[in-house]
């Protein structure tokens, strides 16, 4: 199966109408931070012929598979095998000193969740490994098998939101002492076992939060992005645009915060007059998180828990335009 039949893009019409005014002159620059297989990159290079690409993976065997379903856009592409917190360096690198459009497509991609070598799905056995960079040093198992019971129920319940964290997490302890923690299957029968009955009749499979933090956990994803967005901003050239499609109210959260920091003023509020290059640089082009249309979920099920937030850049050097 290649890239395109194993791939849906989520949101596809709507991301694209969302960039499409910032990428339509040529020699524009778009930067697909999350590049997985290629599925949001093919439809941007295909609706503008005079785009350049840069795509960002961790993932190796995505960068690959990606590779060959863009193989006739090869003149009009970059690929970058790296953390997306780690544009600003790759765009010295590039000599990009501004960017028109960038997409960040969160989460787990479609591939690493259908490879059940991976780990990532508490629904099938699978070794627990989670790394998105499968060169990365640390795996989902290294952390369930050496963090204390203080450290599982905290990221159990900062990157889970997992009410049942310090249960889960002191069962873990025990189990461990008998056998370290190998597979997913025996993972997510403990964290079934640990949730009160009750519990376990509404929200989904009971590993499913468990499994989500482990992940961000193994992959530092929520600290990658708080330092991601900002440098992704200040990339921006006058007029680029920013489009960030989260999966659940974690990652959803900061970016609400870092676009919302840059449409307001940076003097206090008690002054009567903005000086000029203090105005805000950010103009939001989304009213709040939009959602997929019922629709699309129920062609593609992995697009149920997707918010898509955009904004666009206002102000360079003092500037408003």
């Amino acid at each position: 199966m290649n890239a395109a039949e194993r791939h849906v893009p989520v949101m596809l019409e709507r991301v694209v109408a969302l960039l499409a005014p910032a990428l339509a002159h040529p020699g524009a620059v778009f930067v697909d931070a999350t590049l997985g297989l290629g599925g949001h990159s093919e439809a941007f290079l295909r609706e503008f012929p005079d785009i350049r690409l840069i795509g960002f993976d961790r993932d190796p065997a995505a960068l690959r598979l990606a590779g060959e379903r863009l193989a006739p856009y090869e003149e009009r592409i970059t690929l970058v095998h790296a953390v997306y917190d780690q544009l600003p360096r790759a765009l010295a690198d590039l000599d990009v000193p501004a960017i028109d459009g960038i997409l960040f497509d969160l989460g787990v991609s479609s591939m690493q969740l259908d490879e059940a070598d991976r780990g990532f799905a508490y629904s099938q056995d699978a070794p627990l490994d989670m790394r998105m960079d499968s060169t990365g040093p640390t795996t989902a198992a290294d952390i369930v098998n050496t963090y204390s019971a203080a450290d599982l129920a905290r990221i159990l319940f900062q990157y889970g939101e997992e009410k049942f964290a310090r249960r889960i997490a002191d069962r873990i302890v025990r189990e461990r002492e008998t056998e370290p923690f190998t597979n997913s299957a025996r993972l997510s029968e403990l964290v079934r076992n640990a949730i009160p009955q009750a519990a376990r009749r509404t929200g989904g499979h009971p590993a499913k939060r468990t499994f989500q933090a482990l992940r961000i956990e193994v992959n530092g994803e929520l600290d990658v992005l708080r330092r991601a967005l900002p440098a992704a901003l200040q990339a921006l050239a006058l007029h680029g645009r920013i489009v960030v499609m989260s999966y659940h109210s974690l990652e959803d959260r900061i970016t609400k915060q870092a676009l919302a920091a840059g449409t307001k003023s940076d003097v206090p509020d008690d002054l009567p007059v903005i000086p000029a290059g203090h105005e805000p640089y950010l103009k939001l082009l989304t009213r709040g998180a939009e959602r997929p249309t019922e629709e699309e979920v129920a062609a593609n099920p992995r697009a149920a828990s997707a918010r898509v937030r955009a904004a666009t850049r206002i102000r360079e050097k003092g500037l408003v335009a």
